[in-house]
């Protein structure tokens, strides 16, 4: 009687193992490629971050130019404190916003950069806060009066595409330039984005909003004068404002 072959590879078995293998194969193949791309990831990371920085004092530049024209015109970097003394060991670049705003306000650090562009001296401030869905965050410079913004720069983490999404476009970030922080009474209010704003003063502290993207702008409202509180101690050393004394 004449025995029949069996196909091993039509067998639960062989599919089983052969699944088992192919989910290794693909699992290491991914952390290769994961690994691999890591530096390469953090060096884009690092450049991108130059040039939001650098955007804030008009100085645009490419990834590949933005280390060389942040060493040009970043002259200072520190770490400040919440009673706006300078910290000692901190990196002012190596600081995430994201796990700082997770401590009490004491044990933050408060990363500053000066930049001079022109003759001209600015103090660029690191953002972030809460938009309608996610994170949003960004980058502020004052001009030598610590008064009158020179330019912005806002990103997010999920905000809605063509509207609170829109916060990333110049026409928006325009917006700021020129813009007082302090009130007519010498207080730090920041900007506030407000709907039908349609006033051209830039003495009322105040911007026209994005239509539809309320929550996102009052985000962007918040996390201005929330970041720039904690600066008012190195502000009063630097300048002849007149900041409310209870502040």
């Amino acid at each position: 009687m004449e025995e029949k072959t069996v196909n091993k590879t039509n067998t639960n078995s062989y599919t089983f193992i052969f699944a088992i293998i192919m989910v290794v194969v693909v699992g290491v193949v991914l952390a290769f490629a994961a690994t691999s791309l890591q530096p390469r990831q953090y060096e884009n990371m690092r450049q991108e971050k130059m040039q939001n920085i650098l955007a804030t004092v008009g100085v645009e530049t490419d990834r590949a130019g933005a280390e060389a024209l942040f060493e040009q015109y970043i002259k200072e970097q520190l770490v400040l404190n919440n009673e706006g003394q300078e910290k000692e060991g901190v990196n002012a670049f190596d600081v995430d916003l994201a796990k700082e705003l997770k401590k009490v306000d004491t044990e933050q650090n408060f990363p500053l950069y000066i930049a001079e562009v022109d003759g001209e001296t600015y103090y660029i401030i690191p953002l972030r806060g809460a938009g309608l869905w996610n994170a949003i965050f960004g980058y502020i410079a004052l001009q030598d009066d610590v008064n009158t913004i020179k330019g912005a720069v806002f990103d997010h983490l999920g905000e809605t595409p063509g509207l609170g999404a829109e916060i990333t476009q110049e026409w928006f970030r325009e917006r700021f330039t020129d813009e007082k922080i302090f009130d007519e009474n010498g207080e730090l209010i920041g900007v506030s984005v407000v709907k039908g704003n349609s006033s051209t003063s830039k003495d009322d502290n105040k911007v026209d909003a994005i239509s539809g993207a309320t929550i996102t702008g009052d985000g962007v409202s918040d996390m201005i004068s929330e970041r720039l509180q904690h600066y008012l101690p190195y502000f009063k050393s630097k300048t002849e404002l007149n900041v409310a004394s209870n502040l």
